[in-house]
């Protein structure tokens, strides 16, 4: 009977622990080769997506190459996570609480790093919204610049006089943007003081005169030039003229001193503050005071 049982068990030559042993193999070897597949198709996929995302951007234009990086990133990230998760189920482990400890991972991190998070939603804002671009001039969170970088943490402006500037991007979309460089027209902005004694009329005409004989003032819109205070001391005419956005800065101060030697020339003057005392005397002829 023990015979006739042994005999039984035995396989092409093999005890049942050898035929175990190569099934376990055979099972673990599985595992490994369709792991390694998985793997390989995964990170084949994620790089095609990013790529495929990327292109959509190469291809239009007006489309920012960061947002869509950042976008290709994040899905090429994710398709490689689901290949890890995939590759862990094919060898028995129980991937639902791999994954609520990755939740709670990503909460614990996220509480941790609000800061960080909250300019990285607001650069998303700023790229897709693009209320600015690199090269614009503009003023934000009470500074002014040009934008040199926008990434998802931050906007680096180089001020006026040439030092960098880094601003949060959480600060940047959570306040008021002033733009000088979307439209291609600025409007330039004087105000001129005559003596009260003036001929009104000939101080207009000379500032009319001097400042529409440049080149860089344009006839449309039709410039203003008109009385707008009477001040202490002067007459204040308001002159407003457009021209290109470039030529504003070089604009308004060669006509403030252009204008300013034209009146010189025309026998206009320009007073300087006056004030007029009276000074009173008593009737034996001492001074009062003023």
């Amino acid at each position: 009977m023990i015979d006739s049982f042994w005999n039984k068990e035995l396989w092409n030559g093999h005890s049942i622990g050898d035929v175990i042993s190569l099934e376990l193999l055979a099972s673990v070897l599985g595992n490994v080769l369709a792991a390694i597949l998985i793997l390989i198709v995964g990170f084949w996929f994620a790089g095609w997506v990013k790529r495929r995302i990327l292109g959509i951007s190469k291809k239009h234009q007006e489309l920012d190459d960061t947002l869509f990086a950042f976008f290709g990133s994040i899905l090429s990230y994710a398709v490689i996570g689901l290949s890890v998760l995939f590759v862990l189920n094919t060898f028995g482990v129980q991937t639902t609480s791999i994954v609520a400890l990755i939740g709670a991972a990503g909460l614990a991190i996220g509480l941790a790093l609000q800061g960080t998070l909250s300019n990285i939603a607001a650069g998303v804002m700023i790229i897709f919204f693009r209320p600015f671009k690199n090269g614009d001039f503009v003023e934000v969170s009470g500074q002014m610049g040009t934008v040199m970088s926008i990434s998802l943490n931050n906007t680096e402006l180089a001020s006026l006089s040439n030092t960098q500037i880094i601003i949060p991007n959480s600060q940047v979309w959570g306040n008021t943007i002033t733009n000088y460089s979307v439209y291609p027209t600025r409007r330039a902005e004087w105000t001129f003081g005559v003596s009260y004694d003036s001929d009104l009329k000939a101080a207009e005409q000379i500032i009319k005169d001097t400042i529409l004989a440049d080149p860089r003032a344009l006839a449309d819109p039709e410039p203003f030039i008109q009385v707008s205070n009477l001040g202490e001391s002067s007459v204040d005419f308001l002159v407003r003229v457009w021209c290109n956005r470039a030529d504003l800065f070089g604009f308004q101060t060669d006509m403030t001193r252009k204008v300013k030697e034209a009146m010189d020339a025309g026998g206009i003057d320009i007073p300087f503050p006056t004030r007029t005392l009276t000074v009173k005397k008593a009737e034996d002829g001492a001074d009062l005071g003023l």
